[in-house]
């Protein structure tokens, strides 16, 4: 038997007519910006199956926008995000797209910071306000942002996971969900990705980015509705 959640039951609390295309689509865009770590200077939203038929009628274009502002799904000023973005010099494009055999509520994310740098992020809502991340910079993962995750980015080396998991250890930060995975053969680039049960400090990142042959690592802790 399936087990419903309180969304499934009663739905997220947010602005517009749909969660899967107004709260997912925020909580799409935040996660996005979290990721790309970064002051953003311009996005471009690729978006794929019932997210390029209707986001202008069903607000999915401000919920994205909102989200890369940081905004949450409930926030008043939501409805407002494209011209807050505008005012913040953030230049926005949005391009109907086929994005292959993935969700319908599917958008790809290309978030270019200030620096120059450019982040690609593929995620998709999934109902109910949930969403799932499938891709960061063309490798893929999978991840929920129901709990708090860490992204690590690092060299393939022997040992990493144990460095890394001494560090959650001595922290108290108990793991529920573990995936790894490596870009291409043996000592190439890969992810860590950790859903963890306990809120993710920003001193614990600090002493994760500080392991040898960590590139970089970030934390995303939900946030609740009455914040």
């Amino acid at each position: 038997m399936r087990e419903y959640s309180v969304f499934d039951i009663l739905g997220p609390i947010m602005i517009g007519p749909s969660s899967s295309h107004t709260a997912g689509a925020a909580r799409l865009g935040k996660v996005a910006r979290t990721i790309a770590d970064g002051k953003i200077s311009a996005v471009e939203f690729y978006l794929h199956g019932s997210f390029a038929k209707t986001y202008k009628g069903h607000g999915t274009d401000k919920a994205l926008v909102a989200g890369i502002l940081g905004m949450n799904p409930w926030d008043e000023n939501l409805r407002n995000s494209m011209s807050i973005a505008k005012e913040k010099g953030i230049d926005i494009k949005f391009i109907e797209t086929d994005l292959g055999n993935v969700h319908p509520n599917t958008v790809k994310f290309v978030i270019t910071k200030e620096d120059g740098n450019k982040t690609e992020l593929v995620g998709s809502s999934i109902g109910g306000g949930n969403i799932v991340i499938n891709e960061i910079n063309g490798n893929k993962v999978e991840f929920t942002g129901n709990y708090p995750t860490i992204v690590i980015r690092h060299y393939d080396m022997p040992g990493m996971i144990k460095k890394v998991c001494d560090v959650l250890y001595k922290n108290d930060i108990n793991i529920a969900f573990m995936r790894v995975y490596r870009t291409s053969g043996k000592g190439s680039n890969a992810f860590m990705v950790l859903e963890v049960d306990n809120v993710v400090p920003e001193n614990l990142i600090q002493c994760i980015n500080e392991i040898p042959h960590i590139k970089d690592a970030i934390a995303i802790n939900p946030v609740k509705e009455e914040e």
